[in-house]
């Protein structure tokens, strides 16, 4: 971790990182186990002068607050979206502590997020799904921090669209079901 930091000043010819996220888990999720050894490291980094805020990427609740027992963190970056809605109770959590959330895979990356309700939120709003998926997510919480990826203007538009819709109770309460 300490090689990849220094790697990554070099690269970026910064002498401070201003965000390292620890990202744990696997491409299944996040993983139980103790985080301490590996947060500490991040720490000491911090320490050094070499860190400005530290986050946790790819982590459970119990996994968090052992974080946070060690050093204040910025942020969370968890997969979340409409579909995919296990951190529901930790987004919530982290709203009330002003920790941002950062969910990846907003808009459900290698399987687009696809449901009915959805699709008819979209059409009454004469919007893309996509657009309306951030939007929900925008609207979600307050904490919510949304870098969503793309590859061509079309993506782009449609993400930039999300920021300008308003979702009524009725269209939250729609795709609220999405994932529950």
């Amino acid at each position: 971790m300490r090689k990849q930091v220094h790697e990554n000043l070099e690269s970026l010819g910064v002498e401070a990182l201003d965000l390292v996220n620890m990202r744990m888990g696997d491409a299944q999720g996040p993983q139980p186990g103790s985080i301490t050894e590996a947060f500490e490291t991040l720490v000491d980094l911090q320490r050094e002068g070499l860190i400005r805020h530290l986050g946790v990427s790819n982590v459970t609740a119990e996994q968090v607050a052992q974080a946070r027992g060690i050093a204040p963190i910025v942020c969370v970056q968890n997969m979340y979206n409409l579909a995919h809605r296990h951190d529901d109770d930790l987004v919530e959590h982290l709203t009330a502590d002003g920790i941002a959330y950062v969910p990846f895979f907003p808009l459900g990356g290698f399987t687009p997020l696809q449901s009915k309700a959805l699709s008819q939120v979209a059409i009454r709003l004469e919007a893309t799904p996509m657009s309306v998926a951030l939007a929900w997510l925008m609207q979600r919480s307050p904490n919510i921090l949304l870098i969503p990826g793309t590859s061509s203007t079309v993506h782009l538009r449609e993400n930039i669209a999300g920021a300008g819709l308003s979702l009524s109770e009725e269209d939250v309460a729609e795709l609220d079901s999405i994932g529950h």
